[in-house]
């Protein structure tokens, strides 16, 4: 797998970059907004997803691995290729796709181009438990503490009652920060 490219821009199109690596152009295809901010000549790293399909390769570049997390895990949502995922990230960053799936926000993820209601209510069902890996960055706080912890107790194995359980017995009104929380609620259920 390749996953970063670094060089010089050699062409840049509204959906793509060609980026010269070792005296050989290579097509990146990126948001408009990636895209945007390259110019002719700039030396770019990009971080980049390679999608292998039986009549193509296709190289997905990325401003930050947190795109690129989020590009491969929307992938994984049923009925979701990479053109999609793309439209995804062109539509929302992976904060507000994060927030969308955690509210469970189907009027924004249907703003998305592809996504009908039912594919918005499909990845909300699929990703809301599997956020903490698109959470590269501290703006996974944005999302809620609470909804941060519950989703980490089920990735770390526990089933989404335990979890729901554990968040009820340790939420307060006062403003906890989400380690707290976390380390409260696998005392609570260690003690179960």
């Amino acid at each position: 797998m390749i996953a970063s490219v670094s060089g010089a821009v050699a062409g840049i199109n509204p959906s793509s970059l060609v980026v010269e690596v070792g005296g050989v152009g290579v097509l990146v295809a990126c948001t408009p907004q990636t895209a945007a901010a390259a110019s002719l000549g700039d030396t770019v790293s990009l971080h980049t997803s390679l999608v292998v399909r039986e009549d193509s390769l296709t190289l997905y570049g990325f401003a930050d691995t947190d795109q690129r997390d989020a590009f491969e895990l929307v992938q994984t949502v049923s009925g979701i290729g990479p053109r999609t995922a793309l439209a995804v990230l062109t539509t929302l960053p992976p904060p507000a796709l994060r927030t969308a799936i955690v509210e469970g926000d189907v009027a924004v993820l249907t703003r998305i181009p592809g996504i009908g209601t039912k594919g918005a209510q499909r990845m909300i069902i699929e990703l809301k438990d599997r956020l903490p890996m698109i959470a590269g960055d501290s703006s996974a706080s944005e999302v809620g503490g609470t909804s941060v912890v519950h989703a980490a107790l089920v990735s770390l194995g526990w089933s989404a009652k335990d979890a729901d359980r554990a968040v009820a017995a340790v939420a307060t009104d006062g403003a906890a920060e989400t380690s707290v929380l976390l380390r409260d609620a696998l005392r609570f259920l260690d003690r179960r």
